[in-house]
């Protein structure tokens, strides 16, 4: 597989947070082929409820997914297993390994982040339901108890992210601790981070994202249109 451009359409955006970020199915949908047409692949996105709180419950998940999949067939979809979402461990992992029976709503991949509680019995969820894992690696701490624990089985990729306020230093201890594993790296950045780490990651060859979960803003600071406008921005 060549390199991947995620778009990561809207994350843990508050409604609100920015006229464009999309909270609905159908808000999501509109932005995913709007992307879609300029080459993505692979969408990154946190299903709602009908408030636009976001939410692991199985029909929520499969309404957002089978939606978005209905205009980008042959794109690759993932969610979040956030744990503020849902942070007692023991229903975190059963609401996601119920989504085993969400027919075209079943996503293809799930973030779990490695420094949450409960980490690997979501892993094993996402794995049981028959969905890719996203691992999520925010920092060195998380790198190293991956490197502990090695891998679990159904990983696609490693998700490496630079948090606000760092720099591509940062993202290069990051690589280092995870090169040993041999799995797949998407390096992204957040908010200030984005922009120079989404050049880091191209200049490397690595697989990256961008969209308005990671920066509301485009390269010279100024307010971002939408998610087209930051995907067109780091093509």
């Amino acid at each position: 597989m060549g390199f991947v451009l995620q778009a990561c359409l809207n994350g843990a955006r508050e409604p609100g947070s920015h006229p464009s970020v999309p909270i609905t199915p159908q808000q999501l949908a509109a932005d995913a082929a709007e992307c879609a047409e300029l080459g993505v692949t692979s969408f990154h996105l946190h299903p709602r409820d009908v408030v636009g709180l976001e939410v692991l419950a199985g029909p929520e998940v499969a309404t957002s997914v089978s939606v978005v999949r209905s205009v980008v067939p042959h794109a690759e979809i993932g969610v979040t297993t956030g744990a503020w979402i849902v942070p007692d461990t023991v229903r975190r992992a059963e609401l996601v390994r119920g989504w085993a029976g969400l027919a075209a709503g079943r996503p293809d991949f799930a973030s779990v982040n490695v420094h949450e509680d409960g980490w690997l019995a979501v892993a094993d969820a996402v794995h049981d339901a028959g969905i890719g894992i996203e691992l999520g690696v925010f920092h060195v701490e998380a790198a190293r108890a991956l490197l502990d624990v090695g891998v679990p089985p159904g990983t696609v990729r490693v998700l490496a992210e630079v948090r606000p306020g760092e720099t591509a230093d940062h993202a290069a201890r990051l690589l280092d601790l995870l090169r040993p594993l041999g799995v797949p790296v998407l390096l992204h950045g957040e908010d200030d981070s984005a922009w120079p780490v989404l050049d880091y990651a191209l200049s490397l060859g690595l697989d990256t994202r961008i969209g308005l979960e990671d920066t509301l803003t485009s390269r010279d600071g100024t307010p971002a249109a939408d998610n087209a406008h930051l995907v067109r921005l780091a093509l």
